[in-house]
């Protein structure tokens, strides 16, 4: 059993992570698993990947189940927990290359737990459909039905083998981004937001964060140059580069300590959503 904890740890995490956008839960999940799991012997478990797979999805699906209400509940929007992706392997670092975008992860939050678990097996895993059915529980139609129905929730081409990635962020493009915030320029700024650009703010009732989204480029842009305006009055202000959800993430920092993380989402060439999270209890699996 130890030998296939260090095989599969990472995948299961990986697993439960994109099932619940919640990195804390997905590491109880792992655990709560193989616990579980040294009560079998290995002859009751002739294909270990599989069996513990399952076993993993069914315990996202119950709480799933759960976090809903809890979600519609929450202090304003609910966004994922973001993960650093450093260049090493382990699962300290959780280094996953399939790792879906942060994008879709919120994109996830459409579906229900049925839909987002066969969305997750087949998108981020690339299971075959005749696998899924039985992981899930459905049948393999049922399965192929469920992913299309989630495409269309999500706006995206059901009738498409599989989502492309968003294009990543090219040093100049972020330099620019950067610039523009830095010198205050309305401009630049505009060039770079989709007219429609929405920003999100997640934080959990703990710190202050926008309550609503907020829409439209020129809100969006007058919103961020007034962020800047506040933060650069603090001494101990700082935003950098870092690899997150294995893209790249802007890391605000105050008085050394993480005080924001940020991910854009482009869409042909500009900046269609901003997500800010700041709730301090999201923040732990950024490396410091």
């Amino acid at each position: 059993m130890e030998a296939l904890y260090k095989q599969y740890k990472g995948l299961m995490f990986h697993l439960a992570y994109q099932m619940l956008g919640s990195a804390t839960d997905a590491e109880d999940i792992v655990q709560d698993v193989f616990v579980k799991a040294h009560a079998v012997s290995l002859e009751q478990m002739p294909e270990p990947k599989a069996y513990l797979c399952k076993m993993t999805t069914n315990r996202c699906l119950d709480l799933l189940k759960s976090a809903r209400k809890k979600r519609e509940l929450y202090t304003g929007p609910w966004l994922p927990e973001p993960i650093s992706t450093p260049d090493a392997d382990g699962y300290d670092s959780v280094i996953t290359k399939e790792l879906l975008s942060y994008a879709m992860l919120v994109l996830l939050e459409r579906l229900s737990p049925p839909e987002r678990a066969v969305f997750v097996l087949r998108e981020a895993f690339d299971f075959q459909y005749d696998e899924i059915a039985e992981l899930v529980g459905k049948s393999e139609a049922n399965c192929r039905k469920i992913v299309s129905r989630a495409k269309k929730k999500m706006g995206m081409d059901p009738e498409a083998p599989h989502f492309t990635p968003e294009k990543e962020l090219g040093e100049e493009w972020i330099g620019r981004f950067l610039s523009a915030l830095e010198h205050g320029n309305v401009e630049t700024l505009l060039t770079l937001l989709a007219t429609d650009a929405v920003l999100l703010s997640d934080g959990g009732g703990k710190v202050t964060a926008a309550l609503h989204p907020i829409l439209s480029g020129k809100r969006v842009a007058s919103f961020l140059l007034g962020l800047m305006r506040s933060f650069s009055k603090r001494p101990d202000f700082s935003v950098e580069l870092a690899p997150l959800n294995n893209e790249t993430g802007f890391v605000i920092r105050q008085d050394g300590k993480i005080d924001t993380v940020v991910f854009l989402h482009i869409e042909h060439g500009v900046i269609r959503n901003l997500y800010f999270v700041r709730n301090p209890d999201k923040l732990r699996f950024i490396v410091s």
